[in-house]
């Protein structure tokens, strides 16, 4: 029965492994090309790691410095991320598999034949090894291919994989934990942040080597998957004990996961849900208010990171000037990233952009809500009663347009904190990329909901697909120097820009007619759409 399940896993998510996969293997490809053309000599990559030593608070957002060497600067910029989406994959896999497929009653079923309840999980514990296995395999192939060591290709490998088997135990146990898929993958998420940041922490406060060249992490990153991924350090230790750490400590989630799912029912959570209230305020009388009620939390939760990053926009501004005077090659990076002509200005754009994908997965995560409602059956009430179809939908659409608003404008505020005392020319740059990163975001709201009424089963994957493609060749495609015309097709590449003190309207107006006409012909295309309640 274990095969069986196994296999039908394998034909349900071919394409998104293929996509996550592949895509993981194409960023550790680019980081070679991107370090080649950017720190080619030695001499700037010393001096890029000499500058990250004196500025730790950049290594919360990169990895951990193990020498001046070309692969070793490669795996120093890249390896973090290739963790993430690691991490990202297997725990989305570890839920789609258990806890969803509990609230979709098809669990019941399977456990009411010979499978039971067990096979089904061993059959996502395969699932979910195999998968890393395959990614950790076609990164170390990628950097073999690159013509570096062997040995350090395959420890990099490991360490993006191992990260991903750690998040696979976290994914099945949030899914135990949780009573709904979206607690468990918001469980799941929130622990992968916390650790990400966690790792970054522990290698800011760390010990550079005499030569700052190599940083020696402080006892905070090893409580992280992600700082035990880092401290493998391929091309200069090829320590793989710490990598082994992480399996492990996945292997202890995934026996607790077997242990909790022995006593519960089928159904439940070991969390119990929260008690609602006896009597429904009033905001819950309209289709706006109820969806609100329902995503305020992770909306929330979007606006705090684009606060965050907001604050780094201009408090670093003055740590990436000094940089940029220091090595031409950082310069002429920075102004291929945000198309501008000043470091400082330029680093503003470069993290709005991230502002501008935090808006737009605010955006998407609250319009695949609607999508949620239908496939739960729970949309169908709201719909019986006097609230039309468009009706319905333009209440997640004003909401995810709040949620891509708030996101902004947390960050311009978070920005004006950064610059308080410092460059105030800084903020004018902030509102404009802020208002053209919103306007982006507004695209990937448009088409979200365009896909939901057209093809409401492919809404979550396309949704969340578009933004990640969006990203990789928008913020990282200058970086890993990807065709022009390649990063124009992102929309976080074609927002409007400060420019020697002129507005660059770039893409602007293409932005704002795409998001217009995507959000009206959705609305006009949902009065003859039919339910599909199906997961």
């Amino acid at each position: 029965m274990i095969g069986i399940l196994l296999r039908q896993r394998l034909r349900r998510d071919r394409v998104q492994l293929l996509l996550w996969i592949a895509g993981t293997a194409a960023m550790a490809g680019a980081a070679v090309s991107g370090v080649t053309q950017s720190y080619g000599d030695l001499e700037a990559r010393t001096a890029v790691l000499a500058t990250v030593m004196a500025n730790p608070v950049i290594l919360m957002f990169r990895g951990l410095p193990s020498g001046a060497g070309e692969e070793q600067v490669a795996l120093f910029l890249i390896l973090p991320f290739l963790a993430m989406l690691a991490a990202f994959m297997s725990a989305f896999l570890a839920v789609r598999h258990t806890r969803a497929e509990e609230e979709q009653g098809r669990a019941e079923l399977i456990a009411a034949t010979p499978a039971g309840r067990v096979a089904p999980l061993a059959a996502t514990i395969l699932h979910g090894a195999l998968a890393n296995i395959l990614l950790g395999l076609l990164v170390g192939l990628v950097y073999v291919a690159s013509g570096y060591p062997a040995a350090g290709s395959w420890v990099a490998g490991l360490a993006a994989a191992s990260v991903g088997l750690c998040f696979l135990g976290v994914g099945l146990l949030a899914a135990q934990l949780m009573r709904t898929s979206r607690g468990a993958n918001s469980l799941a998420v929130w622990i992968l942040v916390a650790t990400y940041v966690m790792a970054g922490l522990g290698n800011a406060l760390g010990t550079p080597s005499d030569d700052l060249t190599r940083m020696e992490s402080s006892w905070l990153a090893w409580l992280s998957p992600f700082g035990w991924a880092e401290n493998t350090r391929p091309f200069a230790d090829d320590a793989i004990w710490p990598a082994l750490l992480a399996i492990g400590t996945g292997a202890v989630f995934v026996g607790i996961a077997f242990a909790v799912q022995a006593v519960r029912d089928l159904g439940e959570g070991v969390v119990p849900q929260r008690r609602g209230r006896t009597w429904a305020g009033r905001s819950l009388g309209s289709p706006i208010g109820l969806v609100w009620t329902l995503t305020r939390g992770s909306i929330v939760g979007w606006a705090i990171g684009g606060l965050l990053t907001g604050l780094l926009a201009t408090s670093l501004a003055s740590v990436v000037n000094e940089l940029g005077t220091r090595i031409e090659a950082v310069q002429t990076l920075f102004e291929a990233l945000s198309q501008t002509g000043g470091l400082e200005a330029g680093m503003v754009v470069i993290f709005y952009i991230i502002v501008g994908v935090l808006a737009s997965c605010a955006a998407v995560q609250t319009v695949c809500r609607a999508r949620q409602e239908e496939a739960h059956g729970t949309g169908e009430p709201v719909l019986a009663s006097a609230v039309d179809r468009v009706r319905w939908l333009g209440g997640y659409l004003v909401i995810a347009l709040i949620a891509v608003l708030l996101t902004v404008a947390a960050a311009i505020a978070g920005s004006m904190l950064g610059a308080a005392g410092g460059d105030w020319s800084l903020v004018e740059d902030a509102v404009v990329a802020g208002v053209g990163q919103a306007v982006a975001a507004c695209v990937f709201l448009a088409v979200t909901a365009l896909v939901f009424v057209l093809a409401p089963r492919a809404t979550i994957v396309v949704g969340w697909m578009l933004v990640l493609i969006a990203v990789l060749i928008g913020l990282f495609g200058p970086l890993f120097s990807m065709p022009e015309w390649l990063t124009s097709l992102s929309p976080f590449a074609q927002t409007p820009t400060l420019d020697a003190g002129a507005v660059d309207v770039k893409g602007g107006w293409w932005l704002v007619t795409t998001a217009a006409v995507g959000a009206a012909a959705s609305l006009a295309l949902m009065r003859r759409r039919e339910l599909h309640p199906s997961g």
